[in-house]
């Protein structure tokens, strides 16, 4: 595969009522205090997003891919057989977890990689299968996605994360599209998010559009 993962910044928030928070640990002092202004908690999301994303870019790129293989260690460990099963993972962008040649063993162990596509603001994403040496195309923030190619359902999502917390609440890039696009899946896949430690938080205090993932899974 090749190695780009350069790519501008996402933008967009949400713009709903907080449903709850939870209490934060004194090390987490610069979380907003718990109110019923959804202003206050998007502010404090977008200065952590803007944080953590800066925390893992300033990791040299030998240490990032050790992570990364750690990472996908854990993966396998927590899918298991892969043979027959369409896995959804992602072209890694901002110092994300770089998880290609793990999608390459996947392929190689009978299983099925499909990469997610945004076809529409606003709509859920569409995953459509991926081999290597289909062409592909800068999408949306200028990742590489499939040109063309069959619209499946994956039965594994692997969904990178900006930050989590102990809910398996996942902080993204603001979009809403990882959100979105679960709500309106017929059948529920198995929902892993992957990060590096540091990206644990005490809460993204989860709003009721904030949908949990199954599991976590991180370089430790």
């Amino acid at each position: 595969m090749t190695k780009d993962d350069k790519a501008p910044a996402a933008t967009g928030e949400y713009a709903s009522p907080p449903c709850f928070m939870h209490e934060l640990a004194p090390e987490y002092r610069a979380a907003p205090e718990r109110t019923d202004e959804w202003a206050d908690v998007a502010r404090w999301r977008k200065a952590e997003r803007k944080r953590l994303v800066n925390d893992r870019l300033a990791m040299d790129a030998e240490t990032r891919m050790e992570r990364s293989q750690k990472i996908a260690s854990g993966l396998d460990r927590a899918i298991g057989k892969v043979a027959g099963r369409i896995v959804s993972t992602y072209w890694p962008f901002r110092g994300e977890p770089d998880l290609r040649d793990w999608s390459i063993r996947v392929i190689e162990r009978s299983g099925r990689i499909a990469l997610p596509v945004v076809v529409q603001k606003g709509a859920p994403l569409e995953f459509r299968i991926w081999t290597p040496g289909d062409p592909l195309e800068r999408g949306v923030w200028n990742i590489l996605v499939p040109s063309r190619g069959p619209a499946v359902q994956p039965d594994i999502v692997v969904a990178p994360v900006v930050g989590f917390d102990s809910g398996n609440y996942r902080l993204g890039y603001g979009g809403g599209f990882f959100d979105r696009t679960l709500a309106a899946m017929t059948k529920r896949p198995l929902v892993i998010g992957v990060g590096y430690s540091e990206a644990r938080i005490a809460t993204i205090y989860p709003q009721p559009h904030d949908i949990a993932m199954t599991t976590i899974v991180t370089d430790e």
